[in-house]
Order: structure tokens, then sequence, then C-alpha cells
């Protein structure tokens, strides 16, 4: 089974000559009264590549409703905030809570620095950050919420409390080989013991299995509940450093359980959009929201614009749970 894309990718392109003139992409979105709020990461210059979050909002048909002309969230010096990267959207206990990226030494992509001649830096590694969103253009930051020293980019949030605590997915990209129980970067599932609080209780969920994710996994949008369970959409990365989706359900009660996940993916680098930017052939999924009967994920393309596919979220479930198997 594979999503189907929207006509009209790609739904936000670069544009300016400031924040957002070099690439838009990785997109967040979350579904409020009729309308779904896009956050998607932004930058505007390739020597300085600092990334800053714009706001876009799109009806239900995806038709664009309104694009903001300045960033809604930008990095924090203060707070050695250089960037800020990657963004996810949850909606939990009647507050919406944005999980992000922050690094001190931000860089262009290796196909951009041989490109244009520029350096590769010494790089930090980088760890993910909670703010809640009061509305749209103003957000509370709560503080860096990964383990200390972990190399932390996908972090989700569960969107109601697991046995009665606040629940995430995240995937600690160095925590592999001795003293692990992992050779390679997977999704890790931990509790936590405030908003903001400490990760605990770390527990291994998902190792790459198949080629097409045989180098890294990692989350994607937040988990959606379902009757069948925890609805996954990851991103898989292969030893070709090719980015493609799947998905997994996860039990209700004890999400560190797989149910099933798909042997296959559910979306690869096919489009040009896809296939040719600033990182060829990626689709990276941050952002899913259901519909009616359908479930609609963002997706960065090549990491330069943002694009949408869609499936019938029952005709998904019951293909994992025919084709996925069960453990």
């Amino acid at each position: 089974m594979k999503l189907v894309r929207y006509e009209g990718n790609p739904i936000l392109k670069p544009r300016g000559d400031h924040w957002e003139a070099v690439a838009t992409f990785n997109c967040a979105a979350i579904y409020r009264d009729g309308n779904i709020h896009v956050l998607y990461r932004a930058t505007g210059d390739y020597v300085r590549y600092v990334s800053r979050l714009g706001h876009a909002i799109f009806d239900e048909e995806l038709r664009l409703v309104e694009r903001l002309e300045e960033p809604c969230f930008g990095p924090d010096l203060k707070l050695w905030e250089m960037s800020i990267e990657d963004p996810r959207l949850t909606e939990l206990e009647g507050a919406v809570y944005l999980t992000y990226v922050v690094t001190p030494t931000p860089s262009p992509p290796g196909a951009v620095r041989r490109r244009l001649g520029i350096p590769k830096p010494m790089q930090a590694a980088p760890r993910t950050a909670l703010a809640r969103v009061k509305d749209f253009e103003s957000f509370e930051r709560l503080g860096i919420i990964t383990p200390y020293a972990a190399d932390e980019r996908d972090v989700v949030l569960f969107p109601e409390k697991i046995q009665g605590r606040y629940a995430a997915l995240h995937r600690p990209s160095n925590w592999v080989g001795p003293g692990y129980p992992v050779e390679r970067p997977s999704i890790w599932f931990a509790f936590l013991d405030g908003l903001p609080g400490r990760m605990y209780d770390h527990k291994v969920i998902m190792e790459p299995e198949q080629p097409w994710e045989g180098k890294k996994i990692g989350a994607g949008p937040p988990p959606i509940r379902t009757g069948a369970g925890w609805l996954l959409i990851y991103h898989g990365v292969d030893e070709n450093s090719v980015y493609r989706a799947g998905a997994a359900l996860l039990d209700l009660e004890e999400p560190w359980r797989v149910i099933a996940r798909t042997p296959q993916p559910i979306l690869e680098p096919e489009e040009e959009y896809e296939r040719e930017g600033d990182v060829p052939n990626v689709v990276f999924p941050e952002g899913a929201v259901v519909v009616g009967d359908e479930l609609i994920v963002f997706y960065g393309a090549a990491d330069k614009v943002c694009c949408v596919a869609s499936v019938r979220l029952d005709k998904l479930i019951d293909y994992l749970l025919e084709e996925g198997g069960t453990t």
C-alpha cells in the first residue's frame, strides 16, 4: 500500500529573499476548528544556515488560507538556540505542545556545502526542547526534555497519558553499540515525570529491520489513537541515505509493544521534488491529521519543500493488520 500524493504538491515552497528564501520543509500539522495549522522549518541563507518556523493555515481541502509573512518562532541566543528545526505538534490535555530540535552548530547539508565550498564545522549533538503553543504566534519555552548528551532529533509526545503518565517516543542516535541493546539508531519509548520533565524508563520498541530502513529509523508525526492501536508513521533510511516512510501499530496500553509494522514503505521518493533538492531522495513525515475518514500526512521533500500525501485511515489499519504481522 502506498499513500496518494496531493495533486497540488508541493504545498509550500521557498519565497522572498529573507528568512525562507532557500528552503521550506519538514512540516508539523494539527487540525483545529476546521483548519489545518502547519508549522514548517525554513531557512534563507546557506552560509548562516539558521532555521526558523513559519506558520501556514490550510482548509480541509488543502487550500491555502493564510501564510504568515514573518517567522512565528525563532532561536533564542540567550538559551544557546542557534537554530529551530524539525517541529512536531501534539494536542494534550487541552493544550498544544511543540517539540523542536535545537543545535548550537547549525550547518547546511553536505551536498550544499560541497557545491558552495562551505567547510564542515565541528558540530555539537542536537537536543530536543518543548514549548507550549498559546496561540500560533506565542510560544512558551519549557526547556530541553531529552537526556543529557543524547543526540536527539525525532521526539514526539503521545496525545494522552499512558498508564497515568506523560510519554514520548524518541530516537537517541548515539545510544548504539556496546552498552546499548541496539546496533543502529532505533525508536525508543520513555515516560516523562512532567511537562517539561525528565525522561525515564527507556525501552527500545522498534529497530531497523528491512533493507529500506536498514541504516536508521525515527518517529514521524505524534502517534494517533485508533481502535486497533496507536498508529505511528515513521521514517526509515537505507544504506544509500534514501529516506522513506513506513507505518506501525503500537499497543494502546503498552506502546512499547508493536502489534504490526509495514514490511514495505508506504511513501518513497519518486517525484522530481522528492528526488532533487538540498538533500536528494528524501520524504520525511512530521505531521499528520485525520479529517473525516482520511489520514493526511505532511512531509518534507528533499529538504526543500513541504508536501502532502493521504490514505483512508481504515484501509491503512487493515493493511497493517493483514500484512504487518504481530509480535
